[in-house]
């Protein structure tokens, strides 16, 4: 079998009947089992997760203790798993889980960025307020890392450093999740400054397809695996924004899909009643055409979603600063290499 390209094109836009961009990257399909299903460009480039990991990196708020202990609802759990935009809604149930843990935003390391929400910038400039950590789309992610600290009686103060109880534990459950050893993982920094892991893109497929299906897990880390996927169905816009193309999939699927992307171009999904997982990476580190791709890989895999999404997601379109659709981003005719 001769090696494959390591990026393919996924994706590309047309701008009033002319191809303008192409977006290259490599996909993977595996199985719960840990057999590679199909892919399109090199299964084994190494890729960091960054906030697609996420959802793996909450899987410790429950099995820590800490969801019970503090008593957080499914929508705490979900905001936990979250890169939102800074809405009202998403600030209150950030601060609703700090007050359960008897802290405020002073605690979250996350750093500051202006909120992705507009009418929260608005109001912002309107008060002539600065943006504090509770605006950080990673808030709810650093919310529920200390939610774990205070259940394994571990230090707040040091909870980004990789060698800490709670970075530890998630350590532990990446590798579970996606069958690998802490040495081959890669470590980096992500942009709230938690550590974050890179691995080949088919671990992170491997990894999503046991959210889908958790057997052969450890039982705590199972029924953790459970609590999580429920609460993203249950509150899918507190994982990013209402309406957002990720929220419209998960309420799509009906509980059976869950997804999340990451920066830099990363996008996984689960498909739970097949036990699958997905994953995908944009070399230019895009993610304008994460819908596209992943509505195509759906189809391809004989997945069914309601008509409508899939008619008014197959073709993302491109406007002008008149509001005039002057092109769409649609999905290349990329071929999955299926396996035996």
């Amino acid at each position: 079998m001769s090696q494959p390209r390591d990026v393919v094109a996924l994706a590309y836009g047309d701008r009033e009947g002319i191809v303008e961009t192409t977006h290259f990257g490599a996909l993977v399909v595996c199985a719960a089992d840990g057999r590679l299903l199909a892919s399109a460009g090199n299964p084994l480039s190494m890729q960091y997760w960054r906030s697609a990991s996420k959802t793996i990196q909450a899987l410790s708020v429950i099995t820590s203790g800490a969801a019970d202990r503090f008593e957080l609802t499914e929508r705490e759990l979900a905001q936990c798993c979250a890169s939102h935009s800074g809405s009202e809604m998403h600030i209150e149930t950030v601060l609703g889980i700090l007050d359960k843990l008897g802290m405020d935003e002073a605690y979250l390391q996350c750093g500051v960025h202006p909120p992705g929400d507009a009418t929260e910038r608005a109001r912002l400039a309107t008060a002539g307020e600065k943006p504090g950590p509770r605006h950080n789309n990673c808030s709810g992610k650093h919310a529920g890392m200390l939610a774990s600290c205070l259940a394994l009686g571990a230090d707040p103060a040091t909870y980004l450093e990789l060698t800490h109880p709670v970075q530890r534990l998630i350590t532990e459950h990446l590798c579970l999740m996606s069958n690998a050893r802490e040495a081959d993982l890669h470590f980096g920094h992500d942009g709230c400054g938690a550590p974050t892991a890179a691995q080949t893109l088919q671990a992170q497929a491997l990894a999503w397809a046991r959210l889908a299906r958790p057997n052969g897990l450890p039982d705590d880390l199972a029924a953790a695996v459970e609590r999580i996927a429920a609460a993203m169905y249950v509150a899918p816009e507190l994982l990013s924004s209402v309406g957002s193309y990720s929220a419209r999939l998960i309420e799509a699927g009906g509980g059976d899909i869950i997804c999340k992307g990451g920066a830099a171009g990363l996008f996984c999904m689960a498909v739970r009643n097949q036990g699958l997982g997905i994953a995908f990476k944009i070399a230019d580190g895009s993610g304008e055409t994460h819908a596209v791709i992943a509505l195509a890989t759906l189809a391809r895999l004989g997945i069914d979603l309601p008509d409508e999404l899939t008619d008014e997601l197959a073709q993302s379109p491109i406007t002008n600063c008149h509001g005039r659709v002057v092109g769409h981003l649609q999905p290349a005719d990329f071929r999955l290499e299926m396996m035996a």
